[in-house]
């Protein structure tokens, strides 16, 4: 039996990326997963990407699980509020984790600017979507875990600290994340329902090999233009992350904590889908020294996308 088998999971922000990532290794592990996010086959969403929510659903199904797609902008409470209404009636009642992984602030980042010279509304608008979706969503699906006392939150954030990470906007994203996984922790304890965060390392995502124009088949290609890339990972190895958490019968005891990929490899002894144990901050360590600011070079690789 898989040790998710019977569980039910919603992935917000699933199309890609992590979300993807995160949704397959679930369904690898036997959940049903609710994939939600805007881009669907026959609306795309302004990223303006080919990934959609009806192939990472068919994708969570070929691997052993239940994909069920459903277009959510959750931003938008009606939205948010119907999908969990549904769930509540075809799962009767259950749900067992919820990963909220909605992001798109990629392109509303601008890198090298000061707060009052970054353009206001897209500083704005990059806390709606990362900060006010993930709160709107934990408000409509906590509900369901604490009628049955169990359940699993997970806020996706990018470091493991409170410090400056380059831009202001992007800062209080990836801060406020982490702060509502252990504020939630908090208000969730009693109910034994498990809040963390989780961050990937340098996330070998669909737009990231495509800025350095390799596929997953040659992406060690991509070192000739930046050697760190050797370092990064795909989206499976967060998902393994997730889906151990899930399984683990004393995650609870992880509540209120912030949490890495990579860390979590070592505890839980998984590999990614290359059988590379990637180490995102031992890497650097070792490359810079042990003073090296990892936040820093969050920086230094977002900007070289943008370059």
């Amino acid at each position: 039996m898989k040790p998710l088998q019977g569980k039910v999971a919603v992935v917000a922000g699933g199309t890609r990326g992590a979300g993807r990532g995160i949704a397959m290794m679930l369904g690898k592990a036997g959940a049903t997963v609710y994939v939600t996010g805007r881009s669907t086959r026959k609306h795309p969403s302004s990223m303006n990407r080919p990934e959609t929510i009806e192939e990472t659903a068919e994708w969570v199904t070929a691997q052993g699980g239940t994909g069920i797609p459903v277009r959510v902008d959750h931003t938008v409470e009606a939205e948010v509020k119907r999908l969990f209404a549904r769930i509540e009636a075809e799962q009767n009642g259950q749900l067992d984790i919820l990963v909220n992984d909605v992001w798109g602030g990629d392109p509303l980042t601008e890198w090298g600017k000061t707060f009052w010279e970054h353009d206001l509304q897209k500083g704005l608008q990059m806390q709606k979507q990362a900060v006010h979706s993930h709160l709107l969503t934990s408000y409509y699906g906590a509900p369901l875990m604490v009628n049955r006392k169990q359940g699993l939150i997970v806020e996706i954030t990018d470091g493991t600290n409170y410090e400056y990470r380059g831009n202001l906007y992007y800062s209080l994203a990836k801060i406020g994340a982490i702060h509502l996984a252990q504020a939630m922790a908090q208000e969730l304890k009693k109910h034994n329902i498990t809040a963390v965060a989780v961050t990937p390392g340098f996330l070998r995502s669909e737009a990231m090999l495509a800025h350095f124009g390799v596929t997953e088949d040659n992406w060690q290609e991509a070192t000739k233009q930046d050697p760190h890339f050797i370092a990064s990972e795909t989206p499976f190895y967060i998902g393994q992350a997730i889906a151990a958490l899930a399984g683990d019968a004393d995650v609870f005891k992880k509540t209120g904590q912030v949490l890495s990929s990579w860390e979590l490899a070592k505890e839980y002894g998984f590999k990614d889908v290359d059988d590379r144990q990637p180490d995102w901050c031992a890497y650097f360590q070792a490359t810079f020294g042990e003073k090296v600011d990892v936040m820093d070079l969050v920086q230094h690789f977002h900007e070289q996308r943008d370059e």
